[in-house]
């Protein structure tokens, strides 16, 4: 965290120190080659260059601010205390609650002058926040150890802190035979793999640094790093994952990208792999593909009846196109194979394709797109056309090519699901035209159009009702005196006061009123009028009723729709 906000009050810090004789010009001048090398905070970096010692430093803050000091190694802090700023929020702001006294809850702070914080302090627990000054090490070690959530990882850790020597030097003939010659390091991965499943993250992030290796896991959409290997290992646990992945651990110039099949307890999981040389080493990315976790009920998504109604009215017509728009990771392709499976009967025809395949499905033909190989969705259905389908399935609409086989496809008596990568189910109207598709086309093809976002959970657990001033529900959209809630923080949701994901969807149906507005080339704005007048729940609107009904949180809705006109 920074101990300055911005450049002018860092520099305002240095001049007071300076002033003092705390440092010198020449300790400054290491601090600052070691901040525009590294980053951090000026404090951080003073302390580092050696041009002043933590505790001469925390008292000048604290001078400074007015503020007492607080010896965190000395502090006993109550979980009560804990429980009321989530593990994301105290990691974001380099912030410990270490008391509270009626209404007043005491926080520790390397920075006490970011108002952000503080105030951010404030909404989230409703008290009034009295910063004191610690030292930002002894914060973050503050922090690691309260609000720890990995400790199954570091007792494996403390076992393989005497094997690092074994894989310092590891060649690729070494790596191909750690399995037998180095279990520690299996044993960590397949720890990591574990945990990040039981714990339902989406992805595993394992990044290389140059004085640090970092694990995160994807947990309802947020990451969390979870915890720092000894950089040592950095070449063996990748690896490790490389040979698992099938993948030529000799090669590390290039991205690569594979599949790992593993049982945690009695489930089945399928890890999507993907490698990215970075300057310090590979970073590796894993997708935790989850089948037991496939829910294929529109109503479990939490999509409103009208909306549920409206897909499933689309999907019922001989032909037609049904488009799922939004971002990477929204859930798109679960949509689709929502419809799919209540599509696929025996006498129906359905055939996908898909880069890559994420589920298997049942009496679904599946195919694995391979640009490598020359085998494009374009291709791919192209093929398709000839295997008389009923039902067609195209992963992602790229380019004219595709959209356009698409189309026409749509229009001689297939229906076709498909997604695109836009914001709103409005714009994905001109995104195709944009694309060169004819908007008599797109028009007389297209049934329908559902957009969709993802939103963390309230975790039921620790869930409490927050009321706002009037004022600040009128600012989201929100009536007067309606009460609205948040997650405290607790063991089962790890501090966040979140448990779990829960859609938004904005579902367009084209009606003849919308066809007219598309032929006429009409705006975005337009469309999405006559679409609100016709019964359309924008993407914030959706989220609105979410937090009415106590689902989610207004930040979730702030951080993850926009006003629309």
């Amino acid at each position: 965290m920074n101990i300055g906000i911005a450049s002018a009050p860092r520099d305002k810090i240095a001049a007071q120190l300076l002033e003092a004789k705390l440092i010198d010009e020449a300790g400054l001048a290491r601090a600052k080659e070691i901040q525009k090398k590294d980053g951090g905070s000026l404090g951080q970096a003073l302390v580092r260059a050696g041009a002043i010692d933590e505790a001469s430093y925390v008292a000048f803050i604290g001078k400074q601010h007015n503020l007492p000091v607080i010896d965190l190694g000395k502090v006993s802090v109550p979980p009560e205390c804990l429980d009321l700023i989530p593990a994301d929020v105290a990691n974001k702001f380099q912030v410990l609650p270490i008391a509270r006294r009626g209404r007043v809850l005491t926080v520790a702070m390397a920075n006490p002058s970011n108002i952000f914080a503080i105030d951010d302090i404030k909404f989230i627990t409703g008290l009034d926040v009295q910063p004191a000054v610690a030292g930002e090490l002894a914060i973050k070690k503050a922090i690691d150890k309260h609000y720890a959530t990995t400790d199954s990882l570091a007792s494996i850790m403390e076992g393989i802190e005497d094997d690092i020597e074994v894989v310092e030097e590891l060649n690729d003939d070494d790596a191909a035979n750690l399995e037998g010659q180095n279990a520690p390091v299996v044993k960590l991965v397949n720890t990591l793999l574990a945990e990040a499943v039981k714990m339902g993250a989406s992805d595993i992030h394992i990044e290389p640094y140059e004085r640090n290796l970092r694990v995160r896991y994807r947990i309802d959409g947020v990451l969390q790093e979870v915890m720092e290997p000894p950089v040592k290992l950095r070449n063996a646990i990748i690896s490790r994952l490389k040979i698992m992945a099938d993948l030529d651990i000799a090669e590390r110039r290039i991205p690569q990208d594979g599949r790992i099949k593993l049982k945690v307890l009695t489930k089945k999981i399928d890890l999507r792999v993907s490698t990215l040389p970075c300057i310090f080493g590979e970073k590796v990315v894993m997708r935790i593909l989850d089948k037991g976790n496939l829910n294929l009920d529109l109503a479990d998504f939490g999509m409103e009846r009208k909306a549920i109604d409206d897909i499933y009215k689309a999907i019922a017509a001989p032909f037609g196109m049904v488009l799922v728009t939004g971002p990477t990771g929204s859930g798109k392709t679960t949509t689709l194979y929502s419809c799919l499976s209540k599509l696929n009967r025996p006498e129906t025809n359905i055939m996908t394709a898909e880069d890559p395949v994420e589920y298997n499905l049942e009496g679904i033909n599946q195919v694995q797109v391979r640009d490598e190989v020359g085998l494009t969705f374009a291709s791919a259905l192209k093929a398709f056309l000839r295997q008389d389908p009923n039902i067609i399935m195209v992963g992602e609409i790229r380019d004219l090519e595709t959209g356009g086989i698409a189309t026409k496809a749509a229009l001689t008596g297939h229906l076709v699901l498909s997604t695109l990568h836009t914001n709103d189910a409005p714009s994905t109207i001109n995104r195709m035209i944009d694309m060169g598709i004819e908007p008599f086309l797109v028009a007389s093809s297209t049934v329908l159009i559902a957009a969709q976002r993802l939103v963390r959970r309230i975790c039921k657990n620790c869930k409490e009702e927050v009321r706002l001033s009037n004022e600040a529900l009128a600012d989201v959209g929100l009536p007067p005196d309606i009460p609205v809630f948040r997650g405290r923080g607790c063991d089962q949701c790890s501090g966040t006061g979140y448990a779990g994901r829960q859609g938004l969807y904005e579902v367009m149906p084209i009606t003849p009123e919308l066809r007219e507005l598309i032929l006429d080339r009409a705006s975005t704005t337009d469309l999405r009028r006559m679409a609100v007048q016709q019964g359309m729940l924008t993407l914030r609107e959706d989220g609105l009723v979410k937090v009415r009904k106590g689902v989610t949180t207004i930040e979730e809705i702030l951080r993850e729709t926009a006003v629309t006109d």
